[in-house]
């Protein structure tokens, strides 16, 4: 998972980037509690109902989320996760990022982490 700063590079520059490279982007919005994180996670990489909006359903439904990626004919894909201060502080942040780096790792080259720190 890369970080990056808002004030380095805009997400405009940051999906360019992705683009350039020959990968989609997906677009994670901010959110400020551990609550909030996990549900967006959930609607924007279109989970299951059944996603059970907790950090073990985050880690098995993002491995889901790889494998999909891996057989669907079409570019790897690179979220840009959009990460407020206020959530930075929150005790879940770094196991989030955690469950991220594992879904990197698994996924080989199909699915990377771009973390966009926010004031």
């Amino acid at each position: 998972m890369k970080i990056y700063s808002a004030d380095t590079w805009t997400l405009e520059e940051l999906q360019e980037q992705v683009s350039d490279a020959g990968r989609r982007t997906v677009m994670v919005p901010p959110a400020a509690s551990k609550q909030a994180v996990l549900e967006v996670f959930g609607q924007v990489l279109d989970f299951p109902e059944y996603y059970g909006v907790d950090l073990d359903a985050l880690n098995d439904s993002l491995h889901d989320f790889a494998d999909s990626v891996s057989d669907d004919d079409q570019p790897p894909v690179t979220l840009i996760w959009q990460v407020p201060a206020a959530y930075r502080t929150d005790m879940s942040f770094g196991v989030v990022c955690e469950i991220l780096q594992d879904a990197e790792s698994y996924s080989g080259r199909d699915l990377a982490v771009i973390a966009v720190f926010q004031q």
